[in-house]
């Protein structure tokens, strides 16, 4: 895939969800399906402080996030990277409802915006640091 095919597959609308990947204290993978929105370059989520991904994030700022679909003959985005944790409410209210509208509609980004943007919800913005992509992979 060409940057711009990446950036068209992991921005399609309607929205994918995503596999984002942590690595847990005793090493072991988790692996959860998040809501993702798009700041700029990076990719970003919601997540409870007190959630596997919040911990283990704050412990290793490490991810993976696969974007794929599920329709022959197959495409996939693996995103490695970085990510910084941001508490603050009103950052995490705003994106939460922009996070919301884009899986769920605009109609409901409020609802999103007050329930995912609470206190002891964070933001994990992601900073790329590798891409792998293939398509048509059945073919």
């Amino acid at each position: 895939m060409t940057d711009e095919d990446i950036e068209a597959f992991i921005r399609a609308t309607p929205a994918r969800t995503v596999a984002a990947s942590t690595t847990r204290k005793d090493g072991r993978p988790h692996v959860v399906p998040v809501w993702v929105e798009f700041d700029g370059d990076r990719i970003v989520f919601n997540t409870s402080a007190e959630s596997v991904k919040g911990r283990s994030l704050r412990r290793d700022p490490r991810i993976a996030l696969a974007f794929h679909d599920d329709v022959p003959p197959f495409n996939f985005v693996l995103v490695e990277g970085t990510t910084e944790l941001i508490d603050d409410r009103d950052i995490v209210a705003t994106w939460a409802g922009r996070i919301g509208g884009r899986y769920m509609g605009p109609e409901r980004a409020e609802e999103y915006a007050e329930r995912n943007g609470s206190a002891g919800q964070l933001l994990v913005s992601v900073t790329r640091s590798k891409v792998i992509a293939a398509k048509d992979v059945a073919d």
